[in-house]
């Protein structure tokens, strides 16, 4: 039945305009001959039959009422769209209707017709047209704004004509977002081909496609091809100038249908990423499972990916120390919820790492056996503007970390580093190369706790990275900010990052230097305008004064590099894992630098930024600042002096 009163509207609405006219023409009629009869009735109690003097009403009532309706406009007004003012449209003409009726049945009067007849016969005439109208504009309209909302949809074509293509077309079938437009697949013997109800096309005809049938986006539902086809495909996608949406791996597929909901937007680490290396599960699982494991910073981008690894791997104990109350919540409520084993404990503890008191409290507590230190600030303009705060959280909360875990018998002690601690040009790399001189120094004083420092690059998707903030901005219509026109940066996604982590601090034998294999550089402006193009949109300059997103140079800021390094030195040793090497690092004895770290932590609290910057530079080789100070307090000071 629902489908029946379904067809039946479309078919109405799909009659022409003239039609449809007549056809409430023809219904009007019928009201003026139904509601006189009805008024016989209501005034003489029994059915009248209309014949003779008692047909007259009904001659009249057409006569008169039809052109008024129609001088009126009520069937030049679209009545599917019939609201109050459409209603009071059919009231006003009725009014009419029914002062010249009156006159004539109930003033005038004529032979064997009840005088009432003239009162009662417009009163239910305004009640069925008003009905009418209003039935209409709930059978119909909402039928109607259907179809509008339809005839809107972006289309689209769906890149894929397997399984994977077949499932999302019936999901989209019923969807007000996107209509399917047909299939593109590289299989020659499909082309051509109609695979519900739509056509299979040679994807190399994309860009005349997107022209002859007004395509904006395609859908990628080939999860399961290698990243070199994938990274072919995208390319087609951005000579044809369409927004490409993705949907997540074979392996997030796995459970259950495909729905329009999975579909997303294409992720940075689609463009950027490599093929998978399979993980070494021995490696990953050396020091979690069944173990005390311990993650300093897990509520930020890499600790708290650490902590989803390390609770798939079914550690005995997890705890959580992190000093934001919110991300510490964040991420203690979702690991709560993924928990899936009663015997794992998750504790969330909340402690800053440069707290000594804490920090050694929490470790006697516990007696962790494995320990990430994920701590640290990590923006460069940030920590360049604040660098005393920097360097106590990232140095001395390393050195009060790590005292820790030697006090409290830790076996495994993994630092995460930056690929900005070489050679550093700002006040964060630095930092993170002393902590990692700690480390080094610290390891060749006792060998109960093996410390392993683990450096990588930029990781996708991070709180520092800048691929979220350049997606915001084509959101917005652009422009896109970049700093400069070279600036290169090495790329990884977090899940990736943290597996390596953990494979790296699995392999420790103490003081090791770790670095991840990050690919290619990648020129941060050659990202954007990727970015720009899978869009759908195009870049505008000089020379496509015409185009859609605008790219602005602001200049370097503060301590911020051109291109990023990963070795000091030049001499890298493989590893038994494809993705991690070890560097050989030069660095300072306990003894020498325990009375140097003292001497910074003085300057660090007395915040004097001069001494704290010299002192730097003797204790990290290679670091330059890039510029001239600009802590906050600093220059406020200087301010303030030259005002006096």
């Amino acid at each position: 039945m629902k489908n029946f009163q379904f067809d039946l509207s479309t078919s109405i609405l799909a009659l022409p305009r003239s039609t449809k006219r007549i056809i409430v023409l023809i219904v009007d009629f019928g009201f003026c001959v139904l509601t006189v009869w009805i008024a016989y009735y209501l005034r003489l109690g029994e059915f009248v039959l209309l014949v003779g003097n008692a047909l007259l009403p009904v001659f009249f009532s057409f006569i008169i009422a039809l052109p008024i309706f129609m001088v009126s406009g009520l069937y030049r007004a679209i009545f599917r769209y019939s609201g109050w003012p459409a209603l009071l449209a059919v009231a006003r003409a009725i009014v009419v209707y029914g002062l010249i009726y009156a006159s004539l049945f109930t003033v005038i009067g004529i032979t064997e017709v009840p005088r009432t007849i003239g009162i009662i016969q417009p009163i239910l005439l305004l009640l069925f047209v008003g009905a009418s109208r209003a039935f209409a504009r709930v059978w119909l309209g909402d039928r109607y704004q259907t179809i509008l909302k339809r005839a809107k949809r972006t289309k689209v074509l769906i890149y894929g004509a397997g399984q994977t293509g077949r499932q999302l077309a019936t999901a989209m079938s019923n969807s007000y977002e996107m209509q399917v437009a047909g299939f593109l697949d590289d299989d020659d013997r499909l082309h051509g081909q109609v695979l519900n109800g739509q056509p299979i096309y040679n994807a190399l005809d994309l860009a005349s496609l997107v022209e002859m049938k007004n395509i904006n986006t395609v859908l990628l539902a080939m999860p399961g091809i290698t990243r070199k086809r994938r990274n072919e495909i995208l390319a087609l996608m951005r000579e044809a100038h369409v927004a490409v949406r993705t949907l997540p791996s074979v392996t997030d597929l796995a459970q259950g249908k495909i729905g329009v909901s999975d579909l997303r937007d294409l992720d940075i680490d689609d463009l950027l990423g490599r093929e998978p290396v399979a993980p070494n599960y021995i490696l990953l699982a050396k020091n979690i499972v069944q173990k005390t494991v311990l993650v300093t910073g897990a509520g930020g981008s890499i600790g708290s990916e650490l902590c989803r690894q390390i609770l798939l791997l079914k550690p005995q104990k997890l705890l959580l120390v992190e000093q934001s109350e919110f991300a510490l919540y964040k991420i203690h409520q979702e690991l709560e919820q993924k928990n899936t084993s009663p015997d794992i404990v998750i504790v969330p503890l909340l402690a800053s790492a440069q707290d000594s008191v804490r920090i050694h409290e929490i470790f006697s507590t516990w007696s962790p056996e494995t320990v990430f230190h994920a701590a640290a600030y990590k923006h460069v303009p940030l920590v360049e503007h604040n660098p005393a705060e920097g360097i106590k959280n990232n140095v001395i909360g390393t050195l009060s970390t790590a005292r820790a875990a030697i006090e409290n018998g830790v076996k495994d002690f993994v630092l995460i580093s930056t690929d900005k601690a070489v050679r550093p040009t700002n006040v964060m790399g630095a930092s993170k190369r002393l902590a990692e001189l700690v480390l080094q120094a610290l390891s060749e004083t006792q060998k109960l706790t093996r410390f392993t420092m683990v450096r990588f690059g930029n990781v996708l998707g991070s709180s520092g990275s800048v691929v979220p903030k350049f997606r915001q901005q084509i959101r917005e219509g652009g422009p896109i900010t970049l700093t400069h026109p070279d600036i290169t940066r090495y790329f990884m996604t977090i899940p990736e990052a943290a597996q390596l982590v953990l494979q790296a601090g699995a392999m420790a034998k103490g003081g090791d230097v770790f670095v991840l294999d990050m690919g290619q550089p990648v020129r941060i402006y050659d990202l954007v305008v990727k970015m720009i193009s899978l869009s759908g949109m195009t870049v505008k300059d000089e020379e496509h004064p015409e185009g859609d997103i605008a790219i602005e140079i602001t200049g370097l800021r503060p301590g911020e590099k051109l291109y990023e390094e990963l070795l000091i030195g030049d001499n890298p040793m493989p590893t038994s894992h494809p993705r991690i090497m070890k560097a050989n690092e030069d660095f300072i004895e306990w003894a020498k630098l325990k009375d140097q770290l003292g001497a910074l932590e003085v300057a660090l609290n007395a915040n004097d930024i001069n001494l704290i910057l010299v002192m730097l530079q003797d204790l990290v080789l290679g670091y330059q600042p890039a510029g001239d100070i600009v802590d906050w307090i600093y220059l406020e000071n200087e301010v303030n002096m030259g005002i006096a």
